[in-house]
C-alpha cells in the first residue's frame, strides 16, 4: 500500500499532510505533520496540485480556504470534529443578536461557515494574543474550556459558547493524581481544551505545537494530556525521553477513521474533495487572515 501511495502521489503531483493525532503509520507516510493551521499554511506554499489531508473535515476546509488553487481531498468524509459541529452558522447569528456590541473570535476548530461569520479566528496557541488585540467585549466560540482558560488571563469580557471536545473532557483530576503517584517527578502537560480543574493540576497547558517544542527543550518523564496519537511523534523526535499518556482513553475515533487504505483509495479515485462556495471561502479567508496578520 505504501509503495502504491507513493506512486500515485507522483502521478497526481500530490502531497500528504497529517495531523499530530493520526495513526503512527499515517504520520510516517505523510510529507508533513503538524497542527491544523500549521498544515494549512504549509499547503499554501507547497508546489502541488493535490493535497490529501489526513485529519478531520474542518482542517481540510481550512486548507481549501487558504489554497483555492489546489484540490484538497480528505480520505473519509465521516472524519468530522464533534467540537466544530457543536457550533452552527445560526448559532453565530443568534449570539451576535444577543451581544450586539461584541466581536466574534472563533477557534479554528470550527466549520468554514462559522469562520465566515466571525470577525477573527484563533488557535489554542494564540487565543490569548488574539483576545488581547480585540475589543473589550468578545463572543468566544466554540470551545468553552479554551474560552475559560483565556478568560482567566485577561480583563476582557468574554461570552463563552458552550462547546467542548469530547476527547479532552474525558481527562479528569483523578487521572493526573493517580499518574503523579506513580511518576512523582514527571512533568504533566495538558491541552487547554481540558477542564479547568485538570489544567490546575498540570505543569503546563499547551497547544500541540507548544507541547512538541516544550518536550524538546525539557528533560525527564512527561505525562501527556491530549489525544494519544501525538506520543508517536514525541518519541520519534526525542529518543531517550519517556512519554506516557495520562489515560489511554484520550483517543479521537474520528481522527482514527483515516487509514492507509483510505489514503490509497483517496489518491486512486480522487476522493473526497472539499468544496466551499466562493462567498463563504472569501469571508472565512478574511477571518483567518486577520489572525495571521497579528
Amino acid at each position: 500500500m505504501r509503495e502504491e501511495i507513493e506512486r500515485l502521489k507522483k502521478e497526481r503531483n500530490a502531497i500528504i499532510v497529517a495531523h499530530n493525532y493520526q495513526y503512527p503509520e499515517v504520520q510516517d507516510i505523510a510529507d508533513f505533520i503538524g497542527d491544523s493551521l500549521e498544515l494549512a499554511r504549509i499547503c499554501v506554499d507547497i508546489k502541488a496540485d493535490v493535497i490529501v489531508f489526513c485529519g478531520v473535515t474542518f482542517m481540510a476546509e481550512t486548507a481549501a480556504i487558504l489554497s483555492p488553487d489546489k484540490k484538497v481531498l480528505i480520505p473519509d468524509l465521516d472524519a468530522i470534529c464533534p467540537l466544530a459541529e457543536m457550533a452552527k452558522e445560526e448559532d453565530v447569528v443568534r449570539w451576535r443578536k444577543r451581544y450586539p456590541d461584541a466581536q466574534v473570535i472563533t477557534y479554528v476548530n470550527s466549520t468554514a461557515g462559522v469562520k465566515a461569520l466571525s470577525d477573527i479566528c484563533c488557535t489554542s496557541a494564540n487565543a490569548l494574543k488574539v483576545v488581547e488585540k480585540a475589543g473589550d467585549e468578545i463572543i468566544f466560540m466554540p470551545d468553552q474550556y479554551l474560552g475559560r482558560f483565556v478568560a482567566g488571563k485577561t480583563n476582557k469580557k468574554l461570552h463563552i459558547y458552550p462547546g467542548y471536545c469530547p476527547v479532552h473532557v474525558r481527562l479528569s483530576p483523578k487521572h493526573i493524581l493517580l499518574m503523579k503517584r506513580k511518576y512523582p517527578d514527571a512533568k504533566v502537560i495538558v491541552h487547554p481544551e481540558c477542564r479547568p480543574e485538570v489544567i490546575a493540576l498540570s505543569d503546563r497547558a499547551l497547544s500541540t505545537s507548544q507541547m512538541l517544542r516544550y518536550v524538546k527543550e525539557e528533560d525527564g518523564i512527561f505525562l501527556v494530556g491530549t489525544e494519544v496519537g501525538i506520543i508517536h511523534r514525541m518519541e520519534k523526535e526525542n529518543p531517550g525521553k519517556v512519554f506516557i499518556p495520562l489515560t489511554r482513553g484520550l483517543v479521537c475515533p474520528y481522527m482514527k477513521k483515516i487509514t492507509l487504505e483510505k489514503i490509497l483509495n483517496s489518491l486512486r479515485e480522487m476522493r473526497y474533495e472539499i468544496k466551499i462556495g466562493e462567498e463563504v471561502r472569501e469571508r472565512a479567508f478574511l477571518s483567518i487572515k486577520r489572525m495571521l496578520d497579528l
